[in-house]
């Protein structure tokens, strides 16, 4: 339930400005509702956690994990590459989304944006949105279907190529209603026409403009996947296994 109360603001947080019938022209509107989505964002993110660890899902020692993953999440960021769509800040997501569950992922890739943000110097009106959509990165990793062996890591490669490109579409929605200047009618948002027009508009300027930026990411991810996938997700099954994040302790009366 939390998680679907999250997902829920953040689809809103993307999807408010197509409900008016003349959205701001300015390329910096999100810049004022962003402080109040990110401020949204934090206690979602510690409500996931609290009904996780009520459900049992997440522990004291899954916490620390949690934190490990994304301190290390954020500092590979560091290593990717802005110019060419491609970064590693990905690949932890996906394998963790998939052995911790999806209230895990989705926590991890908000947190890993966020720590990455402050790294690089990327705060800005568009963190929060990035934030989620890296949520949902993790959190759609937790729902694949079960599979072993060299099938799970093809299909955790190709989750990482599709998550890599969707993404991106996703993160261009923060801005797009709001960028009518310099943009050809054909591809730019029309206030007041139908979802389906705009709809295709946004798919011919994400063809246009954004996509030879994502194929980078998708690749990136696949390849990260394909190269270190199993033994990453080995390790993070021994450690959920050694640190018995499902065991409930037991207290005995001293004598």
């Amino acid at each position: 339930m939390s998680l679907a109360i999250a997902s829920l603001v953040g689809i809103f947080a993307f999807a408010w400005p197509f409900l008016l019938r003349r959205p701001s022209s300015s390329g910096v509107a999100h810049s004022t509702d962003a402080p109040w989505i990110f401020l949204v964002v934090l206690p979602l993110l510690l409500i996931v956690v609290l009904a996780e660890i009520s459900e049992g899902g997440i522990d004291a020692k899954a916490i620390a994990l949690l934190g490990v993953l994304a301190a290390c999440g954020a500092a590979l960021r560091m290593l990717g590459g802005d110019v060419t769509g491609a970064s590693p800040v990905f690949f932890l997501l996906m394998p963790a989304g998939r052995v911790l569950g999806r209230g895990f992922g989705f926590t991890l890739g908000t947190l890993t944006l966020f720590g990455s943000a402050l790294l690089t110097g990327g705060v800005g009106p568009w963190l929060p949105f990035q934030m989620l959509a890296a949520g949902w990165t993790g959190l759609f990793a937790g729902c694949l279907p079960r599979a072993t062996g060299r099938l799970e890591v093809l299909l955790l490669a190709a989750y990482g190529a599709v998550a890599g490109l969707v993404y991106g579409a996703i993160t261009d929605l923060w801005f797009w209603p709001f960028s009518t200047t310099g943009l050809s009618p054909q591809i730019s948002y029309v206030p007041g026409q139908s979802w389906l027009t705009n709809l295709h508009h946004f798919w011919a300027f994400y063809l246009t403009t954004s996509l030879g930026f994502d194929i980078p990411r998708a690749a990136a991810n696949a390849a990260l996947v394909l190269v270190a996938g199993r033994p990453v997700l080995s390790a993070l099954r021994r450690a959920a296994r050694k640190a018995a994040f499902d065991v409930v302790p037991e207290f005995a009366e001293s004598r």
